[in-house]
């Protein structure tokens, strides 16, 4: 029988003389709302704001007044703006278009199972989440029901979600207020958000998070780092950083986490970190005395646990936690940034020096997806069509269940882009099996291991994300060992590669930018015959008037022009890029 999502009956304070009624359910019926508990505003405090006043400023634009507004207003748990103030904020980060409208969670719901009714059984989730990690908070059976559902659903919508296990209980969170429909779109526009981040969704930028905390705990709350370091043995302060997202989701109150999420579905990852320096910070406040209760949990059973058990028993409110985090000064996002993007390099130079003992496999190590979102997409795959975009002379309609796409492990693409991007393929190399060849995330950023995993495949397809989350790169029609051929004098021919070569931009605009003279009605100078070009220091896509793209031979900078080749805008609007990922595919024909 399907689960009706309406209200959950009026709601109460909990105390209030004989449970008089306050207004409308704060929860959805998948809430069994007798353990929680609620914190009312002070009476001395100002009135709260209405959802009228936030929608008002994201309508005008004011994001630092509604991030100001959120942080201001304590909302108790029951109260009933959550029902859309969540959507209002989740779905701003979205993209405009998406493959997610009305109707289109269940019809995906009815392709994965069949039905969209209530499974009486638990359903499979996906291998990105830890089962140890599914909190579940206050949902009743049914309710976790539901979180499983959306869950599953989101990762054959997301096949490159390869390990994220904080999406489940930011799913559980949204499903005490919203419908399971609406939590679905409000988890897929965290997901798909370039701007900002709120989801990781790999183990190395699971990795990164932890350090990056760890990182700016010890600059910024130095204090409350150094109490904790004194407390571990050497080497245990990590192994308490890496579970510092678990302080929040599975250790604090749940009136705690309401109002922190208030502020984390508008400004995203950096109100987690900030809290978790919080909690640091009241830690060492409520333990550096000998005499202290906590600093006897402290000897009794370890800082570790301590630190877990002061969390579940949080001292002050949620609004103190909050007023905490946010006045911690010189934390600013780019600096947060900075930080973020070194311990990525650092960890992925690390990985080719020594091997990754953090990825769970190579995701180029064979031709097959690695997980079960991807084993099964082609199950769902005629509602995530696209059409070609006007700079293709013949748009045509793909899906991913009739070509092997669905077997692309891409930690740049979603599936819509990568939809688009394989119908401005040329047809016969849509028939075959996708290879990834080389990517910067396993194999480091090298341009001689760039040449040596990728110069006798033909063709090839580069698709690039700068730090700035620019998604852009080329279709390659030969093989880059040309770059060493001579010509009959035996010098080394500069440029090479045929007019089937082309360039490509997925984001922030989507367009394709073929060859000047496939169209075969103009006269075509030698500087627009200008497709790749290589030595050891560089590679370049496309020329005559400037570079389409350029790399160094650290592939790590860039540079992007107008060329004569392509008739191209830079592909970025700086001209000037750094690159975060870079990733090349072969395709099974050239393994014939």
């Amino acid at each position: 029988m399907l689960i009706a999502e309406g209200a959950a009956g009026p709601a109460t304070t909990p105390g209030s003389p004989n449970g008089s009624v306050t207004g409308p359910a704060p929860f959805t019926a998948l809430v069994d709302s007798t353990g929680v508990v609620s914190v009312p505003p002070s009476p001395t405090a100002r009135p709260l704001r209405m959802l009228a006043d936030v929608r008002a400023l994201l309508q005008s634009g004011k994001v630092q007044e509604v991030k100001q507004l959120l942080r201001a207003n304590a909302w108790p748990a029951n109260h009933p703006i959550r029902k859309e103030l969540w959507p209002l904020l989740c779905k701003q980060h979205g993209k405009a278009g998406g493959v997610s409208g009305d109707g289109f969670y269940w019809d995906m719901v009815v392709q994965v199972f069949g039905s969209a009714e209530l499974p009486e059984r638990p359903v499979g989730l996906p291998p990105f989440v830890e089962p140890s990690r599914c909190h579940a908070y206050h949902l009743t059976r049914s309710g976790r029901a539901c979180a499983d559902r959306v869950i599953s659903v989101l990762g054959y919508a997301c096949p490159d979600i390869v390990y994220s296990p904080a999406i489940y209980p930011i799913c559980a969170l949204l499903l005490h207020y919203v419908t399971e429909e609406e939590a679905y779109h409000c988890m897929a526009s965290l997901v798909s958000c370039k701007e900002k981040t709120f989801i990781t969704q790999t183990k190395l930028l699971y990795e990164v998070t932890w350090k990056t905390v760890m990182q700016i705990c010890r600059k910024h709350v130095k204090g409350a780092a150094v109490h904790l370091q004194r407390h571990c043995s050497s080497g245990r302060a990590e192994r308490v950083y890496m579970d510092w997202i678990w302080w929040i989701f599975q250790g604090l109150p749940f009136q705690h986490l309401v109002r922190i999420m208030d502020c984390y579905f508008h400004e995203g990852v950096k109100v987690l970190y900030r809290t978790a320096m919080a909690i640091l910070l009241l830690f060492h406040k409520h333990s550096s005395a000998n005499s202290s209760e906590w600093s006897a949990e402290i000897q009794k059973n370890g800082v570790d646990l301590a630190l877990n058990k002061f969390c579940r028993e949080m001292p002050v409110t949620p609004q103190k936690v909050l007023k905490m985090a946010f006045g911690i000064r010189g934390l600013s996002s780019s600096y947060i940034s900075r930080v973020f993007i070194k311990t990525e390099m650092l960890l992925k130079s690390r990985q080719v020096m020594h091997g990754s003992k953090q990825l769970v496999r190579s995701r180029s190590s064979e031709n097959l997806p690695n997980s079960q979102s991807q084993n099964n997409i082609q199950m769902v795959s005629h509602t995530l069509t696209i059409r070609e975009g006007a700079h293709s002379p013949e748009p045509r309609t793909l899906s991913m269940g009739v070509y092997p796409i669905q077997n692309v492990d891409s930690r740049i693409l979603d599936p819509q882009d990568l939809l688009t991007l394989w119908s401005w393929l040329p047809v016969r190399i849509t028939m075959y099996q996708p290879i990834l060849l080389y990517t910067t995330e396993e194999h480091g950023c090298s341009l001689t291991t760039f040449y040596v995993r990728v110069e006798q495949h033909e063709p090839t397809l580069l698709m690039i994300k700068t730090c700035n989350n620019e998604v852009f790169g080329a279709y390659c029609s030969s093989r880059w060992c040309e770059r060493n051929q001579k010509d009959d004098r035996g010098n080394r021919q500069a440029y090479f590669g045929t007019g089937e070569t082309f360039l490509f931009s997925l984001y922030p605009e989507r367009a394709k930018y073929p060859w000047i003279g496939v169209e075969g009605d103009r006269n075509v100078s030698h500087g627009a015959e200008l497709f790749m070009a290589a030595d050891s220091k560089m590679i370049t896509i496309g020329g005559g008037e400037g570079q389409a793209i350029w790399m160094d031979e650290n592939i790590r900078y860039g540079k992007t022009d107008h060329c004569a080749t392509f008739n191209n805008p830079p592909l970025c609007p700086s001209g000037d890029f750094e690159i975060r990922v870079l990733e090349v595919y072969g395709f099974a024909t050239d393994m014939n």
